[in-house]
């Protein structure tokens, strides 16, 4: 008759000859600080962090793109007149968004328009915005984003002031 004690310590002593090993199922953790490739004091580099925040679900990455004095504006076609709100609001709206959503696809398009100067920019671009809440329930969205953008020098980074949402919905 076989003991099974030796059976039992096996898993340590695999431990210990393969301590080194790597598991390709389970490779290691990375803690390496995270590298944004978005910045926002281009125009470009705004709509990027703009788009990393809503793959990611970051409110935090978003808040920093939302001025302190920033509206939003859409049109409510039931009733016939223009919805805004503030920054607090934003914030919160779209936290309740990245929360309640599994999954954000955000694609910027072409600009349609700008107007440039060296603190102040405004910006029509075309977008498609994928939602899925689960996968039963998957939300499409194309549109316009009339963005206008601040800054208080040229060296500062951009800010949506205004976002006038021109969407399909």
């Amino acid at each position: 008759m076989r003991s099974i004690i030796p059976l039992a310590g096996l898993p340590v002593v695999l431990l210990l000859v393969c301590g080194g090993c790597v598991n390709p199922f389970a490779p290691g953790r990375d803690d390496t600080p995270a590298q944004s490739a978005c910045d926002p004091h281009t125009i470009e580099g705004l709509f990027q962090c703009f788009q990393a925040a809503y793959t990611f679900r970051d409110t935090t990455v978003y808040g920093q793109l939302i001025d302190p004095a920033f509206t939003f504006v859409y049109r409510n076609y039931d009733v016939g007149v223009d919805v805004t709100w503030g920054r607090d609001d934003e914030i919160r709206t779209t936290f309740g968004l990245f929360q309640n959503a599994q999954k954000l696809d955000l694609i910027w398009n072409n600009i349609i328009s700008s107007s440039t100067d060296s603190t102040r920019v405004n910006v029509v671009r075309g977008f498609n915005l994928t939602l899925v809440f689960n996968p039963s329930d998957i939300e499409r969205v194309d549109g316009y984003a009339n963005l206008t953008l601040e800054r208080a020098r040229s060296s500062d980074p951009w800010r949506i002031v205004r976002w006038r949402d021109e969407s399909n919905y």
